[in-house]
């Protein structure tokens, strides 16, 4: 047809490669969000000990992360990253993020993340939180006197 550009075989895959690398560069962003969250939901009531602020977007985070334990849900962000992955060309594997990333970090031979193990890191993730808040609120107690 007139006015038609066709692209050269060279053209089109430099386009399909860089498309590729942008997949594979959001799936590394993928991770490392998912890191983050999980260390926000884990860590970041102890930026309540300094900003009290922080519980507003901290206490729905470790909610969130407990209810994901308890019901034994898969994260959205693993899916999202499978994806990414895929679309990117390289192989995803099968399981969720924690069994994939954390799991070989924490024990040399990981088995696969059982239900029996999601509730336990629910209840540390539980706990450890609880225990921070309850820290902050006798200070807050202590304050007031």
């Amino acid at each position: 047809m007139l006015g038609e550009v066709r692209q050269t075989p060279r053209r089109s895959r430099a386009r399909q490669e860089r498309g590729t690398m942008l997949y594979r560069v959001l799936a590394d962003l993928a991770v490392i969000t998912h890191l983050a969250f999980i260390l926000f939901a884990v860590l970041g009531a102890l930026l309540v000990f300094r900003w009290r602020r922080w519980a507003w977007i901290h206490v729905p985070t470790f909610a969130w992360a407990v209810l994901i334990s308890f019901a034994g849900w898969v994260c959205p962000l693993t899916p999202l990253e499978i994806w990414l992955r895929y679309k990117g060309g390289e192989i995803a594997y099968q399981s969720g993020f924690v069994e994939h990333y954390i799991l070989p970090v924490i024990y040399p031979d990981p088995a696969i993340l059982t239900r029996r193990m999601q509730i336990i890191l629910g209840l540390s993730l539980l706990f450890i939180n609880l225990g921070i808040y309850g820290r902050i609120v006798r200070r807050i107690v202590k304050a007031k006197r």
